[in-house]
Order: C-alpha cells, then sequence, then structure tokens
C-alpha cells in the first residue's frame, strides 16, 4: 500500500485507506515500537470530533490492549493538549486521532513520545517495518493476565486548562477585552472558551457544535471569512480562529481584516524581545515566509533563521539551535516555553498578551509589518530533474536577486507540479519576471 507516514503521521480518506484494520495494525506495531522504553506501561489516546473518531479510536484501542498496553482515552482534545498530557500523565507515549485540517471524511494517527514530543522520521520507518512485519505482529500478542485494559478519563481537560492560563502573564487580565473565538466544531470547543472566559474575556464563541462532520466546514482557521464578519459586527477587538486539531491560529483585527501569518510572526517575536523572553534573539520561519518579515524582524536586531516547509521543520530547526520561537505563515506558531508543538491556544494567549501591553488596536499592531507582492504559481511537469542539474538556473536566481526579487523553486511531494515563487516591493516586476521564469522552466522540463 506504499509508505504509510506522511508528513505529519498517517492520514486517508477514514474507511477506506484509514481503515479500522488499518489502525488496529498500526497500534500493535507502535506498542510494540514504544514497548523497549515502556516504563508505565500506559498509553494516552486523543481525538478531535470526526465521527470516524469512535471507530479509529476503538480499533486502536483494541490494537493496544492486544499488544499489553493499557490506555487511556480522553475524548476530544486538541493535538497539543495530547502532547502535554501524555508527559503529564507519565505515559509511555501519546496518540493523537485528527485529521487536523482537512474535510470530515479524512482523519489520521498522530504519535508522541513520552515526553510529548513528535516522533522522528526514523521511529516512523521503525514502526512501519513492524507494521509490515507479520511474524513479528503476531508473536507479540498478550495473552492471560498480560492483555491490556482501557479506561475512559473525562477530567484531564482541567489539567490543560491549567497548563495554558500559566502562559498568560500573571499582572495582565482579559477584562474588558471583547473577543470572538471561532474553534472550527473542532477539538478546541470545551478548552477554548473556558480559557478565555476564565481569563475575563467578554466572549462570543462561534463554531462550537461538533456534530461529527461539520469540523472545519466554512469555519475556523481555514474560512475565517464568518469570524472576520462577526468581528466587525460585534465590535470586537479581535477575534481568533483554530483549526480542527486547534495547533493552528488565524487572527482577525477589530477591522474584520485576516493578519498574515508573517505579521503575527513578526510582531509576537518582537513582543517577545521586549519581554527579554527571546532566546539567543533569534527565531525559525520557513522558506515560505515573505521577505519583509526579514525587514522587520532586521529592523528589531532580531536574527531570522528559515527551515524547510512544515511545522515538524521549524521545531526541529529551534531546537538545533537552542531557540524557543518559531512558525509558519500557516498559523502553526511555537512558543517551546509553553507547548511541545503548535499550540493555537497557546498563540492565542500570546496574542492578547501582546495587544494589551502594546495599548494599540490589533490593526496598527499587527498592521506594522505590509507583505511585499508574491507570486505562487503551480506548474505542470512530466520529469522532475534536480533543479541544480538545470543549466542556467543559477544565472536565472542571480539576476532576480540583482532586481530585489526573492526566489523560491521547489518541486511538490505529492504531484508533478513545480512550485514557483517570486516576491519583491515591486508588484510589476514581479510579474514580468514570473512570466520569465515560467517560460524558462517551461523550456528546460520540455
Amino acid at each position: 500500500m506504499g509508505k504509510l507516514f506522511g508528513t505529519d503521521g498517517v492520514r486517508g480518506l477514514a474507511g477506506e485507506r484509514l481503515s479500522a484494520t488499518l489502525a488496529m495494525r498500526l497500534a500493535m506495531a507502535a506498542g510494540i515500537y514504544f514497548r523497549k522504553d515502556s516504563i508505565t506501561n500506559n498509553i494516552l489516546v486523543g481525538k478531535d470530533t470526526r465521527k470516524s473518531g469512535y471507530m479509529i479510536e476503538t480499533a486502536i484501542v483494541a490494537g493496544l490492549t492486544a499488544v499489553g498496553f493499557n490506555v487511556r482515552q480522553i475524548g476530544p482534545m486538541p493535538t497539543p493538549a495530547v502532547a502535554f498530557l501524555t508527559e503529564d500523565m507519565r505515559c509511555d507515549a501519546g496518540i493523537m486521532i485528527s485529521a487536523s485540517h482537512n474535510p470530515f471524511y479524512d482523519n489520521g494517527i498522530k504519535f508522541f513520545n513520552a515526553n510529548g514530543d513528535k516522533l522522528s522520521e526514523a521511529a516512523e520507518d521503525a514502526i512501519e517495518a513492524i507494521y509490515a512485519n507479520d511474524e513479528l505482529i503476531a508473536s507479540a500478542q498478550a495473552t492471560n493476565m498480560q492483555i491490556g485494559a482501557a479506561k475512559r478519563i473525562d477530567d484531564v481537560i482541567g489539567r490543560y486548562i491549567v497548563h495554558i492560563k500559566n502562559c498568560f502573564p500573571r499582572h495582565l487580565t482579559l477584562k474588558g477585552l471583547r473577543i470572538v473565538l471561532d474553534t472550527a466544531n473542532g477539538a478546541a470547543y470545551k478548552a477554548a472558551p473556558t480559557i478565555f472566559s476564565e481569563l475575563g474575556a467578554e466572549l462570543i464563541v462561534l463554531g462550537d457544535e461538533p456534530n461529527g462532520q461539520n469540523i472545519n466546514e466554512n469555519c475556523g482557521a481555514l474560512h475565517p471569512n464568518n469570524l472576520a464578519l462577526q468581528v466587525k459586527h460585534l465590535r470586537a477587538d479581535i477575534g481568533f480562529g483554530f483549526d480542527g486539531d486547534a495547533d493552528r491560529l488565524v487572527v482577525v483585527d477589530e477591522k474584520g481584516e485576516v493578519v498574515h501569518g508573517d505579521a503575527l510572526i513578526g510582531v509576537l517575536a518582537a513582543h517577545l524581545k521586549r519581554q527579554k523572553l527571546l532566546k539567543n534573539d533569534e527565531i525559525v520561519a520557513t522558506v515560505m515566509s515573505n521577505a519583509a518579515l526579514d525587514e522587520y524582524l532586521k529592523a528589531h536586531k532580531i536574527k531570522l533563521s528559515r527551515s524547510a516547509v512544515g511545522d515538524k521543520n521549524v521545531l526541529e530547526m529551534m531546537k538545533e539551535r537552542g531557540l524557543n520561537f518559531g512558525g509558519e505563515q500557516s498559523g502553526h506558531i511555537v512558543f517551546s516555553d509553553f507547548a511541545k508543538t503548535g499550540d493555537g491556544l497557546v498563540s492565542a494567549l500570546q496574542a492578547s498578551a501582546c495587544l494589551l501591553e502594546s495599548g494599540k488596536k490589533a490593526s496598527e499592531l499587527f498592521g506594522e509589518i505590509k507583505p511585499f507582492p508574491q507570486i505562487l504559481v503551480n506548474l505542470p511537469v512530466s520529469k522532475k530533474p534536480p533543479l541544480s542539474e538545470i543549466s542556467g538556473l543559477a544565472e536565472l536566481e542571480n539576476d532576480l536577486k540583482k532586481l530585489g526579487i526573492r526566489s523560491l523553486f521547489r518541486y511538490s511531494g505529492t504531484e508533478n507540479l513545480l512550485r514557483l515563487l517570486l516576491e519583491g516591493k515591486d508588484e510589476t516586476a514581479v510579474k514580468t519576471q514570473m512570466k520569465r521564469v515560467q517560460d524558462f522552466f517551461s523550456s528546460a522540463l520540455k
């Protein structure tokens, strides 16, 4: 069936690619893998609000108990909450059942180690090798009293809520702030409103009635239009939209404008530096981040390092460089002092603190960064030779650099496409050069 793990766990159409059979066997393989470092013999399982979560959760419980693990089922919970609670509850591993921002009919399975960290590629490869080994799977089946037990725990959300509230500065209160939250009918539908109301906000909540199929449907971080309308209509100070598993955040200012992801990263980085909380005065963003972010950070004497696309790569580079802040323009923002992974609720509280400390309106605060014009084109290709081997490309990139245009060319990992990105201060020049770039690649990849 090809490779199981993608960029973020195992994902696919529930009931087809991601069947109950696959989920059970994958859970057995993961159990066998985690056994070598097992201390408590407990594995935590959380999920988002998709209907297929019932099927996949039951299959995972069957697989884990079959190889002798006890399971702690915590129900609908944000992905970052599963990461936090895995470590907090001293479990040997954590599993999150979610397809994040995908439509309701997809689902996914993500794994965390005992420290609440996402698994490395080497660990995923090891689980995949066990999954394919019939003999090993058969010999690992437990019998008698060695078979595991499962227990549903409904009160752990309180631990996560306390943990998240502790990341909000104690000298501040949200009292007097009118905030609109859109929880995308997803995993944060209980936790987010509780946290914001306990901190004193005047709250309006959207997308908090999950029914198994309305997750991410015209709501949340993926579709912020309704949030933007409500913020403006209700004269709110700010709006926050989360995705289905709440690891991503979109911010809307008081004018109903969606804040650019890079503006959010830059303003939060400068805020951390002012608080003397930014390690090494350096952050990580991806190669997709706008050059206006570089300019803004330079003015604030903050260094920007760029990683490959994907929050996993951002996290990896942050760890390598000993940093505590980074993110992607899509709204995955990592405050590693407070969370193991991108956490939309942590990001929303930090954005609220930043707004309060600045004394400005959200549009003024986040309007400090004006993204440069950027053009993205997906060019269909029939072959994918290494870009380094394409004659004349280095010269073309050099020409663009001299014109003050940043370029990024990369093949899609899943489709026969070459992704072309150009950005610069002069929109006309960017458009003209994009035509030149398209002509160059169309000819070179004939």
